[in-house]
């Protein structure tokens, strides 16, 4: 058996079952010893490109809250209802394929899926370079926008990949970290929208394609050698069906849907939002991408904070105060764009960016801690402590999958809200309001589910 200090010995091993690659047979995150001597070097080799290939991915994913910006109406005679929708199908598509992409690194291995995953990135970019032209139907647009979605899977393999990597202690940080430089895909991709518009103008949207076609071969190169697949990740074929008979895993994608729902929804939205909403600030493309990579750059660094926060003081804590804020966020919204204040509203949304990206730190932090404590309770009474930890890791491998896919559908939600608040009022102050009572509901059930004292799972 290859140990974590001989990664690349198994490589030319036939093992039945298994396909080929860097594989690790024992890791044992949770000894100190062996962490502290062995594993630390390992899994922060395999985050940091793991963290590389999901910013690609989100970058990807994201592709048409930039490719929007490209498409002036009177060329391309698509209105301000149709520019949603293309940004709302890879969305939904992102949210469909992450419960796949969670299985596909037990399947397959999670180096062995990052290549393929991030191979995939290749289809949606090169097929957008190649029909995106004045005269292309809408139809057209609409199918390769959908393709733009299988990026939105990669986070889901990541963060299952890198959950089985660290030990329940630094889950929190890891998962964070990860989860972070992953959306940090979507502001920079807008950054080089941004740059693109200023400098080539609105005619050259290709330039942003070949500018991540090389960063897309660098990504799958990079995890073929120097990625690694842990055995103790495999042989989870019951998983998804354990996951969805825990009550725990619904509840948790439903708290995901209020942060991670809010920003990927928020970031693919919000330059749409400010040219229809401040039409005479944001008249061009160019002065609309100036401010919309902000928010998803400050949502996206602050993650790992809310992923530490949750190590510190329970993750259950920091989403429940995460919420009242993100409903007072968004009151300030309202407020502002019933006023027509311009800096009131950035103000709003800025907040509501840099809170939903603690909230996606401390509810991922959640869902290893609800099942670590199950495991804990069932040692308690009698279970196997090996046999405990290993479902542990499973269902919680699995409710990562399941949490990040309803999450996602979240972002569909939210555009879906934009876009029948602006053809119904001509504003999207219905969708504030929308969004002010659903971050209640996320409070009471954060606390009567996690902090009501006599809860089961109380203080995670």
């Amino acid at each position: 058996m290859a140990t974590a200090t001989e990664p690349t010995s198994t490589a030319t091993q036939r093992v039945p079952g298994r396909l080929g690659g860097r594989w690790i047979d024992d890791w044992r995150p949770e000894d100190v010893d062996f962490w502290d001597s062995t594993g630390k070097p390992v899994a922060r080799r395999n985050l940091f490109f793991s963290v590389f290939s999901e910013h690609i991915g989100f970058s990807i994913w994201s592709l048409w809250s930039v490719m929007v910006l490209f498409l002036p109406e009177p060329v391309f005679g698509i209105d301000p209802a149709g520019k949603f929708l293309l940004t709302t199908l890879p969305t939904a598509l992102g949210a469909f394929v992450r419960l796949p992409y969670t299985f596909a690194v037990a399947k397959f291995g999670g180096r062995n899926w990052t290549i393929i995953s991030a191979s995939l990135l290749l289809v949606p970019t090169i097929a957008t370079a190649v029909v995106l032209e004045p005269g292309v139907s809408y139809t057209t647009l609409l199918v390769v926008s959908c393709l733009a979605g299988v990026g939105g899977g990669n986070f889901a393999s990541s963060m299952t990949n890198i959950n089985a990597f660290y030990p329940t202690r630094l889950k929190g940080w890891a998962l964070g970290l990860n989860a972070g430089g992953g959306n940090l895909g979507v502001p920079v991709i807008q950054l080089v929208g941004l740059l693109v518009l200023a400098t080539a103008g609105v005619e050259h949207p290709r330039i942003v394609l070949y500018v991540y076609i090389p960063f897309i071969v660098l990504a799958a190169v990079g995890a073929a050698l120097l990625m690694d697949n842990l055995t103790t990740a495999r042989n989870q074929p019951r998983a998804m069906r354990e996951a969805a008979r825990e009550g725990h895993t619904w509840i948790l994608s439903f708290l995901y849907i209020g942060t991670f729902g809010s920003f990927i929804g928020f970031g693919f939205a919000f330059g749409q939002v400010l040219q229809n909403q401040f039409a005479d600030d944001f008249a061009t493309p160019l002065a609309a991408a100036q401010l919309t990579w902000l928010g998803p750059l400050l949502g996206s660094l602050i993650r790992p904070l809310g992923g530490s926060l949750a190590d510190r003081f329970g993750g259950a804590r920091i989403t429940f105060w995460n919420f009242i804020a993100m409903a007072a966020g968004a009151a300030v919204v309202l407020v502002a764009s019933q006023a027509e204040s311009l800096p009131l509203f950035l103000l709003g949304f800025v907040l509501l960016f840099v809170l939903s990206g603690i909230g996606n730190g401390s509810t991922y932090k959640m869902i290893p801690a609800v099942f670590r404590t199950r495991a804990m309770d069932a040692v308690a009474a009698g279970t196997d402590p090996v046999a405990a930890d290993r479902h542990a890791l499973r269902t919680s491998g699995a409710v990562i999958g399941i949490a990040g896919a309803v999450g996602a559908f979240g972002g569909v939600l939210v555009n879906l809200a934009f876009r029948q608040s602006f053809l119904s009022t001509g504003s999207g102050d219905g969708a504030y309001l929308a969004f002010i009572a659903f971050y209640a509901v996320c409070v009471v059930v954060t606390w009567v589910v996690y902090l009501r004292p006599g809860s089961q799972v109380a203080g995670v």
